[in-house]
């Protein structure tokens, strides 16, 4: 069987393995209010679990990648998907905060190859004009996921209320779509040169538009020679200042609607989705800014790169001004302008992985990367984790609203543009993806 267009059918499958990745990290934080009576532990020792999950993850994501560019997507990232599904659902399991805060590690463990497998993929299946597109449609998967935790998770806990497994079998149920996924990834997903439905026409379009000086030259990442080089760090950087403002949204927000705004749990379900859903907005902005920098500006990819990034940065201020509001709604409206803007951001900085560095590298960059923005996560947890009690999230939310003008300033300066020193890609017209 043959099918045109297939590349496109290939990165919705990626988005659902980032759907079905966030839909499970993102259960515990609606279900913790509920967790943390059930459990009896305090928002001190649920920071500790969060950065629980936050570490491995910090320490996975360099090893995920690098062992999905030795043994492939194919097998790698489907025993990941697989193994972070069950560790999911033994969250059911979990006794107190300790037992809660080991599960968590072993989730980030596997978890962490979500977003490295994402760039590959889109490294492997898409030309450099559409790749910041095809980066932002698997990037919607992180807030969809996010977004879809709330209703999904809420409406298992009240479903199964009465007989008193609710959050059990909210773990159970996120848990058991991630295994489906992964036979489905199993089943489904191949390289374009060894798939079996990919036409001629389209495998050619791939590789005639994408940059020779990128290609994989059949050798494993050298990761010492990628941190000597001030790309690398101009990215990890850069993401170690953005991912702050994602993981305040993907764990803290429920906690704040419910303690500082005083919201109902059936208002956060009603709510609590809408900064993710203009964040999926967000992922796809990102990749038509450049496109449109680069074709219309005609701007070099870096470049178009950084333009679209500086304008997340901008409307990233306005997260800063939930510490001034006292009306719930306005807070989540201004989390969801962060939102759209974070992602927005997020996809254009995640996908320079791919326009800076070989095939055969892309996955080990951005775990490299990926770990520096998690270690942001980390250190931002554990501030709020530790002070949010003593001073509220007024400061936090004001850091978050500069953090990212400082990294597009990182991202004009240490940035070394390739296309400077290589011929500039032929232009390609852009396929419909619809």
């Amino acid at each position: 069987m043959k099918m045109t267009k297939l590349r496109w059918w290939i990165i919705g499958l990626v988005c659902v393995g980032t759907i079905v990745n966030y839909l499970s990290r993102s259960s515990l934080s609606v279900a913790a209010p509920a967790m943390m009576k059930e459990l009896h532990f305090d928002e001190q020792q649920y920071s500790w679990v969060v950065s629980a999950f936050q570490l491995c993850y910090t320490i996975a994501q360099p090893i995920t990648g690098y062992l999905m560019d030795v043994i492939g997507l194919k097998i790698g990232f489907f025993i990941f998907a697989l193994l972070w599904s069950l560790i999911n659902m033994a969250h059911a399991l979990a006794g107190g905060w300790i037992s809660l805060a080991f599960l968590r590690g072993l989730m980030g463990l596997t978890e962490a190859s979500a977003i490295p497998a994402g760039i590959k993929a889109s490294a492997e299946w898409f030309p450099t004009k559409e790749r910041g597109i095809a980066g932002g449609l698997f990037n919607i998967g992180t807030s969809i996921g996010a977004m879809l935790a709330p209703p999904l998770v809420v409406w298992a806990m009240l479903t199964f209320a009465d007989s008193g497994i609710g959050t059990e079998m909210a773990f159970v149920i996120t848990g058991g779509i991630g295994v489906l996924f992964a036979i489905t990834w199993f089943l489904i997903y191949n390289s374009p040169n060894k798939h079996p439905w990919i036409t001629h026409k389209e495998l050619r379009y791939i590789e005639d538009g994408q940059e020779s000086y990128l290609q994989d030259d059949n050798k494993k990442p050298a990761v010492k020679e990628i941190v000597k080089k001030r790309n690398f760090w101009a990215l990890a950087i850069t993401r170690f200042l953005a991912d702050p403002a994602w993981g305040t949204l993907s764990f803290w927000m429920p906690l704040y609607l419910i303690n500082v705004m005083h919201l109902p749990l059936k208002e956060i379900a009603m709510f609590a989705w809408l900064p993710f859903l203009a964040a999926d907005f967000g992922c796809v902005a990102g990749g038509f800014l450049a496109k449109f920098f680069m074709e219309k500006m005609h701007m070099s990819t870096i470049n178009a790169r950084r333009c679209s990034f500086t304008i997340g940065a901008v409307l990233m201020i306005s997260i800063g001004f939930v510490s001034i509001t006292t009306n719930p709604y306005v807070a989540i409206a201004l989390m969801s302008i962060g939102g759209f803007a974070h992602q927005t951001l997020s996809t254009v900085v995640i996908t320079m992985s791919a326009d800076l560095f070989k095939k055969n590298e892309v996955a080990t960059v951005a775990g490299l990367a990926g770990s520096a923005a998690w270690m942001g996560q980390l250190s931002f947890n554990l501030f709020m984790g530790a002070l949010v009690a003593i001073i509220g999230y007024g400061p936090f939310f004001i850091a978050l609203s500069l953090f990212d003008i400082i990294g597009a300033i990182i991202l004009w300066v240490l940035i070394k543009d390739p296309e400077k020193h290589h011929p500039p890609m032929t232009e390609q017209p852009l396929a419909s993806h619809r």
